[in-house]
C-alpha cells in the first residue's frame, strides 16, 4: 500500500500540479520554477524516513508557501470573495497541509496524533481531494458546485480532530460538490473537440464511484456499516480519482485551452 501511496502522491506533486497551476490566474510565466521544489518533496517519498527525507520534504512545504503568497496576492488584487474564487484559493492552500503532513510524516513525528498512516494518506488526500479537485470546481463550476467542494474539504479536515461524525458530514458536502462538477464536466464533453470530449468524460464519470466509496467509508466508521478495507480504498478510490478523474482532467483543460488559443 506505501508503494501505491508514494506513486499517487508522486503524480500529484510532478504532473498534475504542474499541469494544473497554468489554468490559474495566478500563473507565471512558467511552472518551471515548481520542479525546483516538487522534485525533492517527490524523492523525499522514495527515501528513507530520516534527515535527508525530512529536509527534501521541507524544500517541498517553502514551494507549497509560494502558492499561498500567490494567492494572498490576487486576493489583495481583487477584494472580493464569490464562490468561484473560494475554490481557487482552497486549491493553492490545500498542497501546504499536505506538504505539512509529508514532514511529520518523513520526521516519524505522529503530528497531531494522528499516526504516520494517516499522514502519508492526508499528503495524498489533500493533493487530490484539495488542489485537485478545487481546482477543477473553480474551472468548471460556479455557486453551490463550486463552494461545496472546498467546504466539504474543509468539513473533512475538521473531521479528523473532531470525530467520526463530522467526517462522514464532511463527505457527504464533498461527494455532493464533486459529483455537480463531474455533471458540469459532462456538459462541457458536450462542446469539446472529442479527443477532449472524451477525458472530460472519463474524469466526470470517475467521482459517480469513488465519491460514493468515500461516503460508505466515512459511514462505516460511524454506523458499522459495510466498506471497503484500507488497502481496497487506496487502490480503487484513490487511484481512479488521481488519474481517472485528476489527471484526465487537468489534461482535458489544458487540451481546452490550447484549442482555444490556436
Amino acid at each position: 500500500m506505501t508503494v501505491l501511496v508514494h506513486a499517487v502522491v508522486s503524480l500529484g506533486m510532478l504532473i498534475v500540479l504542474p499541469l494544473g497551476l497554468p489554468l490559474l490566474p495566478t500563473r507565471t510565466t512558467s511552472t518551471r520554477w515548481w520542479f525546483a521544489f516538487a522534485v525533492p518533496g517527490a524523492v523525499s517519498l522514495w527515501l528513507p524516513r530520516g534527515a535527508v527525507s525530512i529536509a527534501l520534504a521541507s524544500i517541498y512545504c517553502v514551494g507549497t508557501l509560494v502558492l499561498i503568497v500567490l494567492a494572498a496576492q490576487h486576493f489583495w488584487q481583487h477584494r472580493k470573495l464569490s464562490a468561484r474564487q473560494v475554490a481557487l484559493y482552497t486549491a493553492l492552500a490545500t498542497p501546504s497541509i499536505a506538504a505539512l503532513a509529508l514532514v511529520a510524516e518523513r520526521s516519524s513525528y505522529e503530528l497531531f496524533g494522528f499516526n504516520l498512516t494517516v499522514l502519508s494518506l492526508t499528503v495524498a488526500h489533500f493533493h487530490f481531494a484539495g488542489f485537485t479537485a478545487a481546482l477543477m470546481a473553480y474551472l468548471s463550476a460556479d455557486g453551490l458546485a463550486a463552494v461545496s467542494v472546498p467546504l466539504g474539504t474543509v468539513i473533512v479536515l475538521l473531521g479528523f480532530f473532531l470525530g467520526d461524525p463530522v467526517e462522514l458530514a464532511g463527505a457527504v458536502v464533498l461527494t455532493t460538490g464533486m459529483w455537480l462538477v463531474g455533471w458540469k464536466l459532462w456538459k462541457r464533453s458536450r462542446r469539446a473537440e472529442r479527443s477532449t470530449a472524451i477525458l472530460l468524460v472519463v474524469s466526470g464519470s470517475v467521482l459517480v464511484v469513488t465519491m460514493l466509496l468515500a461516503v460508505t467509508w466515512a459511514l462505516g466508521h460511524v454506523a458499522d456499516t459495510p466498506y471497503l478495507p484500507l488497502q481496497w480504498m487506496v487502490a480503487t478510490h484513490g487511484v481512479a480519482n488521481a488519474v481517472g478523474f485528476g489527471l484526465c482532467g487537468v489534461l482535458a483543460m489544458r487540451r481546452e485551452e490550447f484549442d482555444e488559443a490556436g
